[in-house]
Protein backbone atom coordinates (compact mmCIF):
# COMPACT_ATOMS: atom_id res chain seq x y z
CA UNK A 1 0.00 0.00 0.00
CA UNK A 2 1.04 3.72 -1.03
CA UNK A 3 2.30 5.79 2.08
CA UNK A 4 0.16 8.38 2.26
CA UNK A 5 1.31 11.58 3.53
CA UNK A 6 -0.43 14.31 5.21
CA UNK A 7 0.45 17.93 7.01
CA UNK A 8 -0.49 21.56 6.19
CA UNK A 9 1.99 24.23 6.88
CA UNK A 10 1.06 27.55 8.97
CA UNK A 11 1.91 30.52 6.66
CA UNK A 12 1.77 32.86 9.00
CA UNK A 13 5.12 32.06 10.36
CA UNK A 14 7.52 32.68 7.49
CA UNK A 15 8.40 35.21 5.94
CA UNK A 16 7.90 34.47 2.17
CA UNK A 17 10.27 36.79 0.40
CA UNK A 18 13.18 39.62 0.72
CA UNK A 19 13.55 42.81 -1.05
CA UNK A 20 16.20 45.52 -1.19
CA UNK A 21 16.22 48.99 -2.66
CA UNK A 22 12.54 48.50 -4.28
CA UNK A 23 10.90 51.51 -3.82
CA UNK A 24 13.40 54.26 -5.73
CA UNK A 25 14.80 52.43 -8.50
CA UNK A 26 18.13 53.99 -10.07
CA UNK A 27 19.12 51.96 -13.31
CA UNK A 28 16.07 49.82 -15.15
CA UNK A 29 16.90 46.81 -13.94
CA UNK A 30 15.40 44.22 -11.84
CA UNK A 31 17.17 41.39 -9.43
CA UNK A 32 15.66 37.96 -9.26
CA UNK A 33 16.77 35.61 -7.03
CA UNK A 34 13.93 32.59 -6.79
CA UNK A 35 16.13 29.97 -5.83
CA UNK A 36 18.35 30.95 -2.66
CA UNK A 37 16.23 30.67 -0.29
CA UNK A 38 17.07 28.54 2.84
CA UNK A 39 13.86 28.54 4.62
CA UNK A 40 12.39 24.87 5.20
CA UNK A 41 8.79 24.95 6.87
CA UNK A 42 8.72 22.61 9.84
CA UNK A 43 5.78 21.13 8.92
CA UNK A 44 7.38 19.88 5.67
CA UNK A 45 10.49 18.90 6.98
CA UNK A 46 9.24 16.35 9.29
CA UNK A 47 7.85 14.52 6.50
CA UNK A 48 10.78 14.11 4.38
CA UNK A 49 13.34 11.25 4.76
CA UNK A 50 15.94 13.71 3.71
CA UNK A 51 18.49 16.01 5.78
CA UNK A 52 18.69 19.56 5.50
CA UNK A 53 22.06 19.62 3.48
CA UNK A 54 20.29 16.75 0.72
CA UNK A 55 17.56 19.23 0.41
CA UNK A 56 19.65 22.06 0.18
CA UNK A 57 21.66 21.00 -2.77
CA UNK A 58 19.30 21.79 -5.33
CA UNK A 59 19.23 25.67 -3.91
CA UNK A 60 21.55 28.50 -5.69
CA UNK A 61 23.25 29.18 -2.14
CA UNK A 62 24.06 32.75 -1.20
CA UNK A 63 23.63 34.27 -5.20
CA UNK A 64 21.53 36.68 -3.38
CA UNK A 65 24.32 37.84 -1.02
CA UNK A 66 26.72 37.84 -4.46
CA UNK A 67 24.21 40.37 -6.28
CA UNK A 68 23.26 42.18 -3.10
CA UNK A 69 26.02 45.26 -3.83
CA UNK A 70 24.17 46.38 -6.87
CA UNK A 71 21.21 46.21 -4.69
CA UNK A 72 22.71 48.78 -3.15
CA UNK A 73 23.72 51.10 -5.52
CA UNK A 74 20.25 51.23 -6.59
CA UNK A 75 19.00 48.26 -8.47
CA UNK A 76 15.69 46.69 -6.92
CA UNK A 77 16.39 43.21 -5.83
CA UNK A 78 13.78 40.53 -5.09
CA UNK A 79 14.76 37.02 -3.37
CA UNK A 80 12.83 34.09 -1.83
CA UNK A 81 13.28 32.75 1.33
CA UNK A 82 11.61 29.62 1.16
CA UNK A 83 13.53 26.58 -0.33
CA UNK A 84 13.37 25.62 -3.93
CA UNK A 85 12.57 21.89 -2.50
CA UNK A 86 9.45 22.91 -1.20
CA UNK A 87 8.54 24.68 -4.38
CA UNK A 88 9.72 26.03 -7.40
CA UNK A 89 8.84 29.10 -8.23
CA UNK A 90 10.93 29.09 -12.00
CA UNK A 91 8.64 26.59 -13.29
CA UNK A 92 4.89 27.43 -15.00
CA UNK A 93 2.66 26.61 -11.84
CA UNK A 94 1.01 24.07 -14.50
CA UNK A 95 4.09 22.12 -14.35
CA UNK A 96 2.13 19.27 -11.85
CA UNK A 97 3.56 15.61 -11.64
CA UNK A 98 0.28 13.82 -11.07
CA UNK A 99 2.07 10.73 -9.69
CA UNK A 100 2.98 12.77 -6.51
CA UNK A 101 -0.84 12.82 -5.51
CA UNK A 102 -3.09 10.76 -3.72
CA UNK A 103 -5.71 12.71 -3.49
CA UNK A 104 -5.87 14.31 -7.61
CA UNK A 105 -9.00 15.40 -8.24
CA UNK A 106 -9.24 15.19 -12.09
CA UNK A 107 -6.20 14.07 -14.02
CA UNK A 108 -5.41 15.96 -17.32
CA UNK A 109 -3.68 15.33 -20.05
CA UNK A 110 -2.84 19.55 -20.42
CA UNK A 111 -0.32 19.24 -17.34
CA UNK A 112 2.57 18.13 -16.88
CA UNK A 113 6.19 18.68 -19.00
CA UNK A 114 9.65 16.79 -19.01
CA UNK A 115 10.84 18.43 -16.06
CA UNK A 116 7.31 16.70 -14.62
CA UNK A 117 8.21 13.39 -15.50
CA UNK A 118 12.04 13.56 -14.18
CA UNK A 119 10.72 14.68 -11.20
CA UNK A 120 11.55 18.46 -11.45
CA UNK A 121 8.05 20.40 -11.31
CA UNK A 122 6.59 23.48 -9.72
CA UNK A 123 6.45 21.10 -6.64
CA UNK A 124 9.81 18.89 -6.53
CA UNK A 125 9.70 15.29 -6.08
CA UNK A 126 14.01 15.22 -6.63
CA UNK A 127 16.82 17.05 -4.95
CA UNK A 128 19.81 16.61 -6.91
CA UNK A 129 21.14 12.96 -7.61
CA UNK A 130 17.79 11.63 -8.06
CA UNK A 131 16.93 11.63 -4.13
CA UNK A 132 13.37 11.23 -3.67
CA UNK A 133 11.93 14.49 -1.76
CA UNK A 134 9.04 12.03 0.04
CA UNK A 135 8.15 8.36 0.90
CA UNK A 136 4.46 8.50 -0.54
CA UNK A 137 3.17 10.78 -2.05
CA UNK A 138 1.58 13.89 -0.99
CA UNK A 139 -1.99 15.87 -0.80
CA UNK A 140 -2.78 17.99 -4.21
CA UNK A 141 -4.29 20.32 -1.96
CA UNK A 142 -1.38 21.29 0.29
CA UNK A 143 0.43 21.61 -3.07
CA UNK A 144 -1.90 24.22 -4.15
CA UNK A 145 -1.32 25.80 -0.66
CA UNK A 146 2.06 25.64 -1.00
CA UNK A 147 1.07 28.14 -4.94
CA UNK A 148 -0.82 30.11 -3.36
CA UNK A 149 0.81 30.84 -0.44
CA UNK A 150 4.58 31.11 -1.58
CA UNK A 151 4.31 31.37 -5.75
CA UNK A 152 2.01 33.64 -6.09
CA UNK A 153 3.04 36.16 -3.77
CA UNK A 154 6.47 35.98 -5.20
CA UNK A 155 5.21 36.74 -9.01
CA UNK A 156 2.82 39.17 -8.36
CA UNK A 157 5.53 41.61 -6.70
CA UNK A 158 7.96 40.63 -9.26
CA UNK A 159 5.67 41.83 -11.87
CA UNK A 160 4.88 44.81 -9.76
CA UNK A 161 8.81 45.66 -10.24
CA UNK A 162 8.98 45.42 -13.42
CA UNK A 163 6.07 47.46 -14.16
CA UNK A 164 7.37 49.95 -11.88
CA UNK A 165 11.10 49.97 -13.22
CA UNK A 166 9.73 50.05 -16.98
CA UNK A 167 7.37 52.98 -16.07
CA UNK A 168 9.82 55.05 -14.85
CA UNK A 169 12.29 54.16 -17.48
CA UNK A 170 9.98 53.31 -20.26
CA UNK A 171 12.24 50.07 -20.44
CA UNK A 172 13.34 47.12 -17.93
CA UNK A 173 15.71 44.65 -17.95
CA UNK A 174 15.03 41.50 -15.27
CA UNK A 175 17.83 39.54 -14.43
CA UNK A 176 16.89 36.59 -12.98
CA UNK A 177 20.05 35.38 -11.06
CA UNK A 178 20.95 31.39 -10.51
CA UNK A 179 24.45 29.30 -9.69
CA UNK A 180 25.01 26.33 -11.67
CA UNK A 181 26.79 23.22 -10.12
CA UNK A 182 30.44 22.57 -10.90
CA UNK A 183 30.31 19.41 -12.11
CA UNK A 184 27.89 20.27 -15.33
CA UNK A 185 30.90 23.41 -15.88
CA UNK A 186 33.33 20.73 -16.00
CA UNK A 187 31.91 18.10 -18.20
CA UNK A 188 32.34 20.21 -21.19
CA UNK A 189 35.72 19.41 -23.07
CA UNK A 190 37.58 22.70 -22.85
CA UNK A 191 40.45 23.17 -20.53
CA UNK A 192 38.82 26.01 -18.86
CA UNK A 193 35.34 25.59 -16.84
CA UNK A 194 32.57 27.82 -17.56
CA UNK A 195 32.28 30.25 -14.98
CA UNK A 196 29.33 32.62 -16.39
CA UNK A 197 26.38 31.39 -18.41
CA UNK A 198 24.15 33.90 -19.93
CA UNK A 199 21.00 32.38 -21.10
CA UNK A 200 18.76 35.05 -23.51
CA UNK A 201 16.64 32.48 -24.77
CA UNK A 202 18.85 32.08 -27.74
CA UNK A 203 19.46 35.54 -28.33
CA UNK A 204 15.48 35.72 -28.38
CA UNK A 205 14.78 37.81 -24.57
CA UNK A 206 17.07 40.77 -24.92
CA UNK A 207 19.35 42.64 -27.67
CA UNK A 208 22.68 41.45 -28.63
CA UNK A 209 23.99 45.11 -27.05
CA UNK A 210 22.80 44.34 -23.57
CA UNK A 211 24.09 41.23 -22.85
CA UNK A 212 27.33 41.63 -25.12
CA UNK A 213 27.82 44.12 -23.02
CA UNK A 214 27.95 42.02 -19.48
CA UNK A 215 29.74 39.32 -20.94
CA UNK A 216 32.81 41.45 -21.94
CA UNK A 217 32.66 42.88 -18.56
CA UNK A 218 32.71 40.04 -17.37
CA UNK A 219 35.49 38.72 -19.58
CA UNK A 220 37.50 41.51 -18.73
CA UNK A 221 37.13 40.55 -15.21
CA UNK A 222 39.27 37.07 -16.29
CA UNK A 223 36.03 34.70 -16.34
CA UNK A 224 34.87 32.34 -19.07
CA UNK A 225 31.76 33.43 -20.06
CA UNK A 226 28.87 31.08 -21.99
CA UNK A 227 26.14 32.03 -24.20
CA UNK A 228 23.56 29.61 -23.88
CA UNK A 229 25.20 26.98 -22.55
CA UNK A 230 24.66 25.04 -20.49
CA UNK A 231 21.58 26.73 -20.39
CA UNK A 232 19.07 28.87 -22.21
CA UNK A 233 16.75 30.21 -19.96
CA UNK A 234 13.40 29.09 -17.79
CA UNK A 235 10.31 29.95 -17.33
CA UNK A 236 11.20 33.71 -15.59
CA UNK A 237 13.34 34.55 -18.65
CA UNK A 238 10.46 33.44 -21.08
CA UNK A 239 7.43 34.51 -18.74
CA UNK A 240 8.77 38.09 -18.31
CA UNK A 241 10.18 38.79 -21.65
CA UNK A 242 8.01 41.35 -23.72
CA UNK A 243 10.35 42.95 -26.21
CA UNK A 244 7.77 45.18 -27.80
CA UNK A 245 7.04 46.30 -24.58
CA UNK A 246 10.90 46.98 -24.13
CA UNK A 247 10.91 44.61 -21.08
CA UNK A 248 13.58 42.23 -21.54
CA UNK A 249 14.92 39.60 -19.78
CA UNK A 250 18.45 37.66 -19.09
CA UNK A 251 19.34 34.67 -17.12
CA UNK A 252 22.64 34.75 -15.35
CA UNK A 253 24.82 31.32 -13.99
CA UNK A 254 27.42 31.53 -11.96
CA UNK A 255 29.79 28.43 -11.63
CA UNK A 256 29.23 27.36 -7.84
CA UNK A 257 33.06 26.51 -7.59
CA UNK A 258 33.82 30.14 -8.45
CA UNK A 259 32.95 31.50 -4.76
CA UNK A 260 31.74 28.37 -2.30
CA UNK A 261 32.40 25.06 -1.25
CA UNK A 262 29.63 22.72 -2.70
CA UNK A 263 30.03 19.76 -0.14
CA UNK A 264 29.80 22.09 2.71
CA UNK A 265 27.67 25.07 1.75
CA UNK A 266 30.54 27.27 2.90
CA UNK A 267 31.44 30.73 1.02
CA UNK A 268 34.70 30.21 -0.44
CA UNK A 269 38.02 33.21 -0.65
CA UNK A 270 36.31 33.61 -3.64
CA UNK A 271 32.81 34.93 -2.82
CA UNK A 272 33.84 38.27 -2.47
CA UNK A 273 35.37 38.98 -5.94
CA UNK A 274 32.71 36.98 -7.70
CA UNK A 275 30.33 39.73 -6.00
CA UNK A 276 32.28 42.78 -6.42
CA UNK A 277 32.97 41.80 -10.52
CA UNK A 278 29.32 40.74 -11.19
CA UNK A 279 27.43 43.46 -9.40
CA UNK A 280 30.01 46.28 -10.74
CA UNK A 281 29.43 44.43 -14.07
CA UNK A 282 25.92 44.51 -13.64
CA UNK A 283 25.77 48.86 -12.41
CA UNK A 284 27.76 49.43 -15.36
CA UNK A 285 24.76 48.04 -17.18
CA UNK A 286 22.68 49.78 -15.39
CA UNK A 287 24.11 52.53 -16.36
CA UNK A 288 24.70 52.03 -20.21
CA UNK A 289 20.41 51.00 -20.07
CA UNK A 290 19.55 54.39 -18.35
CA UNK A 291 20.28 56.14 -22.52
CA UNK A 292 19.26 52.91 -24.12
CA UNK A 293 15.60 54.55 -24.62
CA UNK A 294 17.43 57.82 -25.54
Amino acid sequence: MVKEISFKVDYKKYRITEEWNCENPQYPIVLSSPHSGQVFPEEFLANTGLTVNELRSSEDSFVSEIVKPASDAGIPLLSMNISRAFIDINRDKIEIDESMYYDLPQPSASLGSRRCRVGLGVIPRIVSQNRNIYDGLISYNEAMARIKNVYDPYHKRLKQLVDKCQKKFGCCLLVDCHSMPSQICNIMTEEKPVEFCLSTLFDQSCPPEIYDFIGRKLQDCGYRVEYNRPYSGGFITFNYCQPRRSLYTLQIEINRATYMDENVYKKTAGFQSVSENLSESLVALGKILLDFKK
